[in-house]
């Protein structure tokens, strides 16, 4: 080959290898930089996945599930344990217990989207079960002991737990959030069926310290294996910046804010029978040894509301299923106003529990779908609970003053308080009716086409 002729080959074999580097260097870099481990997002199926369920529903029997159990609190502490009290002001142990466990949600959320889920599971594990120790070491009568204790310790430490186990949960499901959702928070009515049935009868037995040293130990065994079983998805990077913009971001987002105002309208009454109506039954005439299963009654209903709604939400949406559900829990409120026997209660508690087990379970599903387009779903989860709080620590106290009306001469009135349950809860089932609305003619705008 001649000079002439090699130097017209080297420029086009040059520009070949050019062509062939500027192919391989995005290739290579590609391979050389951190993969992102949610790029393939939740895959709706696989050990992880279910581990983390399985993790989820122990926390969800730790905490859920025996806040529920404040019932027998409620009747242990008006009759005998805090009797130099009113029933309002015991029931503020109880809501400020829920508020805790609310309230610090917008900053709980940011960090799960943070990545700190794990620090906040051991943490958290670790604080309730120390509290329900000291729970265990109270003296009878002094009240600023058992709300420490309770309201603000064993409050705290599951305010670390609850939201950051619900909201892992999708990140490993999508397409069967809702149901995945439901077998999750399952834990949590069975929790309200084992914890009255154990706390009751180790009172009885034993002693009330005994009982809460037994319900310690229970929860610190059952908490473990819960961090060791859930497995949270690597995120990518831990900036905590953005915080400001997450919340402006839901300031605008108008479905998103109306279907929070509707939510803090139910919590206004819904938790109104998991506080009184042991106490209720008591009231009624029942025989106190059958009166004690009647929370245990309300969470076994529960159980069915959880899986059965989320099951078909996946499928028709979960607007569509928590809709119908919150105006039937409004008017079962407004049916135990004729409720007197032990078998009216049972049935009442039955059919409650599976109406607002399926309001308490649907919840998160109506958040996370509304927090899809904003990459912040533990900042809209906190947001969300830390709003709920506030009104839930207001409205059981509410309910205990209306038992106590002027001229009652120190008996129990019922029907102030249960009418105003029924009704803030009406509110809220309208509420939600219009958040859903306003989401619809959102979806058209965007073209979306998704279950609502």
């Amino acid at each position: 080959m001649s000079i002439s002729h090699a130097e017209d080959f080297l420029p086009s074999r040059i520009g070949d290898m050019e062509k062939l580097d500027a192919i391989r260097q995005p290739q290579e870099l590609e391979s050389k930089a951190p993969q992102n481990h949610n790029a393939m997002g939740p895959t709706d199926s696989g050990r992880d996945a279910w581990m983390t369920i399985a993790g989820c529903f122990m926390v969800q029997f730790c905490t859920i599930g025996y806040s529920n159990a404040f019932g027998v609190y409620q009747d242990i502490y008006t009759r005998e344990f805090l009797s130099n009290k009113s029933p309002s002001d015991i029931s503020w142990i109880g809501s400020f217990q829920y508020f805790m466990q609310y309230a610090p949600g917008v900053f709980v959320g940011h960090a799960f989207d943070a990545g700190y889920f794990r620090h906040m599971m051991v943490l958290g594990s670790f604080l309730e079960v120390f509290s329900i120790f000291m729970l265990s070491l109270v003296r009878k009568g002094q009240y600023y002991q058992v709300f420490l204790a309770q309201a603000i310790g064993i409050g705290l430490g599951q305010a670390l737990l609850f939201i950051p186990s619900l909201t892992v949960i999708s990140q490993h499901f999508k397409k069967r959030r809702s149901f995945a959702t439901g077998v999750a928070v399952t834990g949590a009515s069975v929790g309200g069926i084992v914890w009255p049935i154990l706390l009751n009868q180790l009172d009885q037995k034993a002693t009330f310290g005994n009982a809460n040293r037994a319900a310690g130990a229970v929860a610190g065994v059952l908490l473990l294996c819960a961090n060791v079983l859930m497995k949270p998805r690597p995120v990518e990077g831990k900036a905590l910046s953005g915080v400001h913009l997450g919340v402006k971001s839901i300031f605008r987002d108008i479905a998103y804010m109306v279907s929070i105002g509707a939510a803090c309208l139910v919590s206004l009454g819904l938790f109104f029978p998991y506080f009184y109506l042991q106490l209720y039954t008591v009231d009624q005439g029942v025989a106190p040894h059958l009166a004690f299963y009647t929370l245990a009654i309300l969470n076994a209903g529960s159980i069915v509301g959880r899986l059965v709604p989320n099951f078909f939400a996946d499928r028709l949406g979960p607007y569509n299923m928590i809709i119908p559900c919150l105006f039937l829990t409004a008017v079962l409120l407004f049916v135990v106003l004729g409720v007197h026997s032990f078998a009216g209660i049972v049935l009442f508690g039955l059919f409650y529990g599976c109406t607002s087990g399926s309001y308490i379970s649907l919840i998160p599903s109506i958040i996370i779908q509304l927090s899809r387009q904003s990459g912040q779903p533990g900042l809209r989860m906190g947001f969300a609970f830390t709003s709920v709080g506030f009104w839930i620590l207001i409205g059981t106290p509410i309910e205990g003053a209306l038992l106590h009306v002027p001229g009652s001469n120190g008996s129990l009135l019922w029907s102030p308080c249960i009418i105003f349950s029924a009704i803030a809860v009406s509110c809220g089932a309208v509420g939600m009716l219009i958040s859903r609305v306003i989401f619809v003619r959102q979806a058209r705008n965007k073209g979306l086409g998704q279950l609502i």
